[in-house]
């Protein structure tokens, strides 16, 4: 997990999970919309997942 995209996700949490798959967007885009910290944590917490 880089710099870039831990700064990405604290300012819009669904282009830093872009490349994570159609799900991982859908879901934090919803998240962020709910509300903005529930976005940044998902969307850390997929960032920080290891590739499978």
């Amino acid at each position: 997990m880089s710099i870039w995209r831990v700064l990405l996700a604290i300012i819009f949490p669904p282009l830093a999970v872009i490349g994570k798959g159609c799900g991982s967007v859908i879901i934090v885009f919803i998240l962020t919309v709910c509300g903005w910290v529930p976005g940044v944590i998902a969307a850390l917490i997929i960032l920080n997942k290891p590739k499978q």
